[in-house]
Order: structure tokens, then C-alpha cells, then sequence
């Protein structure tokens, strides 16, 4: 289980600018849970990732996994346990460095550094294997530079190398977002294949209220730093995207809009 526990967190404190987006917030995320978040823009949607992957700091709480209190856990140590696919598909991949070597590189996540061969050729098949069920020809490509492809076949890329070593956590930035609608609907599907084959605990943010609702057993809508909506099992297989417009509709009309 994941759980943030009254988190705090404030922008510019101590300035005439400071804002406060978190304040005793908690959740707890359950193994093998798929939650989608919706909200504003500055609802606290990717901040939440950023305080859970420990890109950004908290100012009071804890994090917890399995109870184990990783608050203060380098950002790099989480990711041995957490895997994240960013909006940008070129922040989730080496551009300059080919097929092959993304993946020896997503292969090698986690393990000590020593002077070897930073290429295995024993591992290419079992890379093209994997590549191959994507189903878009990249296995053909191995050793094309992940810059000359598309941003649908770099975002799939970046799906398989956050999940290819053993991960507990899967955090999806808006990883549809910069893509077009039918590279969109070919990621959702991996994704979602991905996630059930490996079994993870995902959080996906995202602004297709669509997607929101047809993925996942949780759904979760954030305002201001809090959560407004939070169902899930067979209230959320009922939830319709019109229910979500509501209450986005709903918090519009609250604050004056």
C-alpha cells in the first residue's frame, strides 16, 4: 500500500506569493489498484506525483510504502520501485542513443555500475520479443536513434522501459496528451495490457474524462489540493463522463466562474 499522510506543501513560503496546495492531505493507494485523476489545472494533480516519485520536497508528512516511511528517500532509490511515463514522450527515452541502447539501459535500472559492456547482445532478442508485441515495427529498428520516431512509437518505447525491470508502482503523467487521438487510443490499450499482465499499482493522471472512466477500478477528482470525488469498484464502472462534467461544473459555478 501506498499512503501520503497528512501531507503539507507550500509554494514561495515566505514570500508575498506563497500558496499553499496541500495541506494535511492523505490517501492511500491500494495494491493493485488502477486510479485515474481528473481536476483543474492546478487542482494538485501532478504535484501529488511529484511528492510520491520524490521530485519535489514536502514541507510536513510522511510516505509510506508497505509501512515503511520512504519520506526522505532520494528519488532515485524510488524509482528502483516506481516506474513513470511523462506527457513529453522525449522525457522518458535517450534521444541520441538508439533503440538498443534505451532498453540495455532501462534493463540495467537498479543494478550496481562496473566495467562491462553497457550493451548486452545476449538480451537483443529478448528485447525485440517484447518490442515485437507492440505491434509497430520497432523491433525492426533497433539500432535507428530514438529521435527519428514518432512520438507515439518513442511514448510506447518509454511505456516498456519504465515497466521492464520489476517496478510496484506505475505513475502515468498524462501520457496521452501530446499525442493524436488514434496514437492516444493505441497507448491506452497498451497501457492497459501492460498493467494488467504485470499486475501494478497505477496512478494515471489525465484530462480524457473519457479515459478516466473506461480505465481503471478508481477514479479520483482533484480541486485546490483536495480531493472532491473518490469512488471506485462498481460505482466507478457506473460512473458516466457526464457525472465528472457536473461537478467540474458544479466547482466552475463556486467559484464565480
Amino acid at each position: 500500500m501506498l499512503r501520503l499522510i497528512d501531507i503539507n506543501k507550500y509554494y514561495n513560503p515566505g514570500t508575498v506569493n506563497e500558496m499553499c496546495l496541500f495541506e494535511d492531505f492523505s490517501l492511500d493507494i491500494r495494491e493493485g489498484e488502477f486510479v485515474s485523476v481528473v481536476g483543474s489545472n492546478g487542482s494538485g494533480k501532478t504535484s501529488m506525483l511529484n511528492i510520491i516519485c520524490g521530485s519535489i520536497p514536502i514541507d510536513r508528512g510522511r510516505i509510506e510504502i508497505n509501512g515503511v516511511d520512504i519520506t526522505n528517500t532520494a528519488e532515485y532509490i524510488r524509482q528502483r520501485r516506481i516506474g513513470r511515463v511523462y506527457q513529453n514522450p522525449a522525457l522518458g527515452t535517450c534521444p541520441n542513443m538508439t533503440i538498443l541502447e534505451n532498453m540495455s539501459l532501462a534493463d540495467n535500472k537498479g543494478k550496481p555500475f562496473n566495467l562491462q559492456r553497457g550493451t548486452d547482445k545476449k538480451r537483443i532478442d529478448f528485447y525485440k520479443n517484447i518490442l515485437s508485441g507492440l505491434g509497430l515495427g520497432l523491433e525492426d529498428k533497433m539500432n535507428v536513434t530514438v529521435n527519428t520516431l514518432s512520438g507515439g512509437q518513442r511514448q510506447a518505447l518509454a511505456m516498456v522501459m519504465a515497466t521492464m525491470t520489476p517496478i510496484e508502482f506505475l505513475i502515468l503523467d498524462e501520457h496521452t496528451a501530446a499525442l493524436d487521438p488514434k496514437t492516444a487510443e493505441l497507448i491506452m490499450k497498451l497501457t492497459d495490457n501492460i498493467v494488467k499482465e504485470k499486475k501494478l499499482t497505477t496512478i494515471m493522471v489525465t484530462h480524457n474524462l473519457r479515459y478516466a472512466v473506461e480505465y481503471g477500478n478508481r477514479l479520483l477528482m482533484m480541486h485546490q489540493g483536495e480531493i472532491v470525488i473518490d469512488t471506485l469498484g462498481e460505482e466507478k464502472q457506473a460512473l458516466k463522463v457526464e457525472d465528472i462534467l457536473d461537478k467540474f461544473n458544479e466547482i466552475s459555478i463556486e467559484c464565480g466562474n
